[in-house]
């Protein structure tokens, strides 16, 4: 039996995608048919990222499996609103190599490895691309290599 917790969780995630829905087809209705933009709604998509990274602290720092769990579920839910409203959330991994159009070096860990130079080392907060166009880079420490 699923937890009834989660369950709530989800179908309010849920309930959340279908207002935004609505009241971007009222807005647009407002704002007439000849105005409409064909482009996703970006601040609207900066603040989904912005509470999707803070479920996600909430789930780093919860006291207990249920907790974690639930603040888990409303970042994945909130992650599949971003990607239904044409976001793409941008998650560097450890060791891929540091790209300044999609990340933003805020710690610089040092390193012997020459072949860590200028990667990545930790994600520290994921970025958010809107179209094709980056509108939070990632923020990542990085590799620097120090002999």
């Amino acid at each position: 039996m699923a937890d009834p917790t989660l369950t709530d969780i989800a179908d309010k995630i849920d309930d959340v995608g279908r207002m935004l829905a609505r009241q971007s087809a009222t807005l647009g209705d407002l704002a007439g048919a000849g105005s409409r933009t064909s482009g996703p709604d970006v601040p609207l998509l900066v603040e989904l990222h912005a509470l999707r990274v803070d479920a996600l602290a909430c789930a780093a720092t919860a006291r207990s499996r249920r907790e974690r769990a639930a603040f888990e579920a409303t970042a994945a839910g909130l992650e599949r609103l971003l990607n239904g409203r044409g976001g793409r959330v941008i998650v560097p991994r450890a060791g891929e190599p540091f790209s300044s159009t999609t990340m933003d070096a805020v710690e610089v860990v040092a390193t012997e490895d020459a072949a860590q130079d200028r990667t990545v080392a930790v994600l520290r907060e994921p970025g958010l691309q809107v179209g094709g166009r980056n509108v939070r880079p990632a923020r990542v420490a990085v590799h620097r290599h120090t002999p």
